[in-house]
Parts: structure tokens; sequence; C-alpha cells
């Protein structure tokens, strides 16, 4: 069966404090606000950031708690953001004065990867895809089959 996908459209968080969040992926991680979708009575539905021209953060205020569900929580674990040299990326990330979680390292997957946290504790994957990369290799092997 083929359903025709091209991507991840968006991934969307429910996030505690809508301010303290676009504070933190808008003026810190650089996305750019692209629109706002308010409820019928007037009230702040959700934020949409760009990721890509094709990919998006929705943030939806709101949300109940102070952190996300830990990392062996029944949830979505974290996301991945792609990028093509990691060691400009960390120094980006901690120049706007983003503590990293995770240093950059060679992750098992054979690429390089380093970590951070949004304010409501959702982890967040920076990655560099390595020429030998495991998920390379699975494509290649994808492909053979078909």
């Amino acid at each position: 069966m083929t359903l025709g996908l091209n991507g991840i459209g968006h991934v969307a968080l429910k996030v505690a404090d809508i301010e303290r969040s676009l504070a933190f992926y808008r003026d810190r991680l650089g996305f750019v606000e692209m629109m706002r979708l308010d409820r019928d009575d007037g009230s702040l539905w959700l934020v949409y950031l760009r990721i890509t021209d094709t990919q998006y953060l929705e943030l939806f205020p709101g949300g109940e708690g102070e952190r996300a569900p830990g990392p062996d929580r029944t949830a979505v674990n974290h996301f991945c953001l792609e990028c093509a040299d990691l060691d400009l990326t960390a120094e980006a990330l901690r120049t706007a004065g983003i503590p990293l979680t995770v240093e950059p390292k060679t992750g098992l997957d054979n690429n390089r990867q380093c970590w951070i946290e949004d304010p409501d504790g959702n982890r967040i994957e920076f990655m560099q895809m390595a020429p030998d990369a495991m998920q390379l290799a699975a494509i290649r092997r994808i492909h053979q089959r078909m």
C-alpha cells in the first residue's frame, strides 16, 4: 500500500505558557511565526511556526502540568530537526543561551546529534545525517527491493 506521503507536515505541542514558548521557539531558535488561529470567542487557539516551507511547529496554549512526560512514559518521546552542520547548530544554540542536555556525539545510528529541552520539557534532537547512517543504508535496501 502506498499512501503518497511527502513528509511530516507538523508537530503540535500543547504548551503551558504560550509567551514563554514563543520566546523560546520564535525568539531564541528563530522559527518564524507564520500565523495565529483564534477560536470563535476570539481567544488564541494555536500559533504556527515555520520550520521549512512545508514543515511547521504548532503551539497550542493552555497545557496542564509543568513538564512533558519523561522519556520512559508512553507519549511522544521527542522530535528531531535535521541540520547540515551539527557543530554550527550546537554553537548557535549555546550562543542563544540554550543549554544542551546532550553535547554533540555520534549516536548508535552513526549520525551526529545533540539535544535540548524546550520550556515545557519537550526533548528536541538536532541531527546531522552521516554518509554511513543506518537510515541511508536501510533506504538503499528498500529501494533495491522495489
